[in-house]
Formats: C-alpha cells, structure tokens, sequence
C-alpha cells in the first residue's frame, strides 16, 4: 500500500504541531504499533526532545500574541518537519520516492500552517485569551486523534485532514480584515515601543 495517505496527513499535523507528530509517529513505532515508521523516530533522544518542545508549544500556543511570535519562529520549522518526516516515511516503505514525498509532506505542512498562523492573528483581535486555550487544545486533539486513525486508516485520515486543510483556507479567507486588524495593532505596538525608547535616551 502506498505511503502517500500518511504523507499527506502527516504533513497536513506537522503544520499545526511538528512536535507532537515527531513524538506520536515515534511512539507509534517504538510500541510496535505501526511498522511505517522509521527507527530514526523512534530513538530517545528525538523521542525526549520532541516530548520537550511539545510541552514547550502546548503552553507558548495557549497565550494570546505569545502564540503568533511562535507561530512566525515555526514558519519554517513547521513546513521543514513536514518534508522531513514524508521523506522518512517514505524511506522506510519504498513506495514512493523521498523527494515526492518531502514536497508532498512540506507543502501540506506550508498550507496548514498558514491556516493555524492566520486563525490565531484573528483570533487575538478578541481582548479575551479563552479563544485561543480552546483553540490550541482543539488542535493538539485533532492532531493527535487524526494521527492516530491515520496508523489504522490512512486513506480515511487523509480525507479528513483534506477537509479540514480545505475549510481552514476558506475560513482563512473570510478572516482576512480580522488578520489586518492584528498586523495593524502589532505595528502600532512596535512603534510605540521604538518612540518610547527614543524618549527615555539622554540628549545628545
């Protein structure tokens, strides 16, 4: 069977929470619960650091404005995650080549990132911070329920994060003046910031 269906989900996870796929897919084969997964996966030492970093994004992503700064850190590691783990994934059955994969992988990753980064800046247009605790819970959910029926279903799996990747973008659409409205607070914020510096130098 191919390996594409996982690829895809794998890559659709990776853009909302890289670590948590690190993480679950190396469990999922340290377990002994999926034979897809490569041993590179599965070693300690990624398997520690990537439970670290989850931890770290688990409470980073629950702050409002706190979630956007990490968001824009991650706007490569995200996609760079994703390309890498369809690469393995795609080692590791044979069934596709690894450079189909990592774009497959990548660009999905690319795609479900931009739909997290751009829900969350709208989202933090809202003065209260329960949107985005319920928002960042209901993601780390999602990828781990979706990831996990995707180690028994993987054509279904990646139906669903097909989906969901889809009506994310078109939410993303309708969100567009909500995501000006934060770009315009966040500059103005600098800018206050740069002025009041100013103010506090001595004169020359």
């Amino acid at each position: 069977m191919s390996v594409l269906p996982l690829v895809f989900t794998s890559g659709w996870a990776s853009g909302i929470n890289a670590y948590a796929v690190v993480l679950l897919l190396g469990v999922f084969g340290a377990t002994g619960l999926s034979d897809d997964v490569p041993e590179s996966l599965q070693r300690p030492e990624i398997l520690i650091t990537a439970g670290v970093l989850f931890l770290c994004e688990a409470v980073a992503d629950k702050i409002p404005y706190v979630d956007s700064v990490w968001d824009s850190v991650h706007t490569v590691i995200r996609p760079a995650a994703g390309a890498w783990v369809g690469a393995l994934l795609a080692g590791q059955s044979g069934s596709l080549s690894d450079l189909a994969a990592g774009a497959i992988g990548g660009s999905t990753a690319l795609a479900s990132h931009t739909v997290k980064a751009g829900t969350r800046m709208a989202i933090n247009t809202s003065p209260e911070p329960f949107s985005n605790f319920v928002m960042s819970t209901a993601e780390d959910l999602g990828v781990a329920g979706i990831l996990t029926f995707a180690m028994f279903h993987p054509e279904a799996a990646a139906i669903i994060a097909g989906v969901l990747l889809l009506a994310g973008l078109l939410a993303l659409f309708f969100l567009i003046s909500r995501i000006r409205r934060f770009l315009r607070r966040r500059a103005q914020r600098r800018e206050e910031k740069r002025l009041a510096a100013r103010v506090g130098q001595p004169p020359d």
